[in-house]
């Protein structure tokens, strides 16, 4: 079959590698679509994976080809989302309930084969049917909604009403504006230096939009401050921005070697909270409920649909910030 395959950092070629097989509780999926995140750039970079060669793509869904010899809860034909976390389960943060901070923590697409391929396997514990409206390539959405949901429980704390703050309007930061909307919060600003990324967060109904938080009204700061950039700058900006008791959610992946300073005096005095979200954690399930019931409208979250064959060039459109989610499509 046809995967991209990163082999070394900063190389990534599309090649063909051994079809997959199933293992007893496992499925075989022929991908329908695979998006691109900033995960994979951290592969490419060499981070994340903790070996190379591996065919990325852990934002997938498609049709069950195979199934393994203990497989009784899906067949072949059936259409399916993939949540791609792997976990331990014997660990100390597995056997808590933390299941993302498992202390083996492993992913399709990061640590073993991921969608980015004409096939991928996965646990069938792992794999959501999808409803006969959902649409099977649409439905590789589902995978980064589970992260947003993942970060609004951090968020639960917060009350009706509250006034956030979006650093970040790209998918992911799109994301959280449609889940803030959906949980009470009174008003969405969102900042952004990218104008067309602007666009599209007014098109969503944000309260402002704007290239800086100094060009918004809002002298107190804000009850919640979520950055979904990973850029040390925005970061360091949205800090700032965070009012008394409010909470400072780092939610966009950064570099390892990116640094931020925070003044603990002010945190103290404030009562201000600083947390983090990891990925996916109980969380996959009530994305895919969400999506079915239309929580995301694909046809604005996906701004490009390339062949798997252009996988190296949807990377780089995705790295200079072109379009919102991008996908790639055997």
């Amino acid at each position: 079959m046809k995967a991209a395959v990163i082999s070394a950092p900063g190389k990534v070629e599309v090649t063909t590698v051994a079809d997959p097989a199933p293992g007893p509780r496992e499925v075989v999926v022929s991908v329908a679509a695979c998006g691109l995140c900033g995960t994979d750039l951290h592969i490419l970079q060499g981070e994340f994976a903790p070996t190379l060669p591996v065919v990325p793509g852990h934002e997938f869904a498609g049709t069950v080809v195979a199934t393994g010899s203990a497989v009784t809860e899906l067949a072949e034909g059936d259409r399916v989302a993939v949540d791609p976390s792997l976990y331990c389960h014997e660990c100390h943060y597995c056997r808590i309930g933390r299941n993302n901070l498992c202390e083996r923590w492993a992913a399709i697409g990061v640590t073993t084969a991921g969608g980015a391929a004409e096939f991928a396997v996965a646990p069938v514990a792992n794999c959501v049917k999808l409803p006969d409206h959902v649409r099977t390539e649409d439905a590789a959405l589902i995978e980064p909604l589970s992260c947003a949901v993942r970060g609004y429980d951090i968020l639960r704390s917060a009350q009706l009403g509250t006034s956030v703050l979006i650093y970040g309007s790209g998918t992911m930061g799109l994301m959280m504006l449609e889940l803030a909307k959906r949980t009470g919060a009174a008003g969405v600003d969102v900042v952004d230096i990218n104008p067309a990324r602007l666009a599209t967060a007014r098109t969503l109904g944000c309260s402002n939009a704007a290239g800086s938080a100094d060009e918004l009204d809002r002298p107190r700061g804000w009850d919640v401050v979520i950055d979904a950039t990973g850029n040390e700058h925005a970061i360091q900006d949205a800090l700032g921005r965070v009012g008394k008791g409010g909470t400072f959610l780092q939610f966009g992946v950064a570099d390892y070697a990116a640094r931020a300073t925070i003044e603990p005096y002010r945190i103290y005095n404030q009562e201000i909270t600083i947390t983090g979200s990891m990925a996916v954690l109980h969380s996959y399930e009530r994305a895919a409920e969400l999506f079915a019931a239309g929580a995301l409208d694909p046809e604005v979250f996906i701004s490009d649909r390339l062949p798997l064959d252009r996988y190296a060039e949807a990377l780089g459109r995705f790295r200079a910030g072109e379009g919102r989610k991008i996908q790639v499509r055997p």
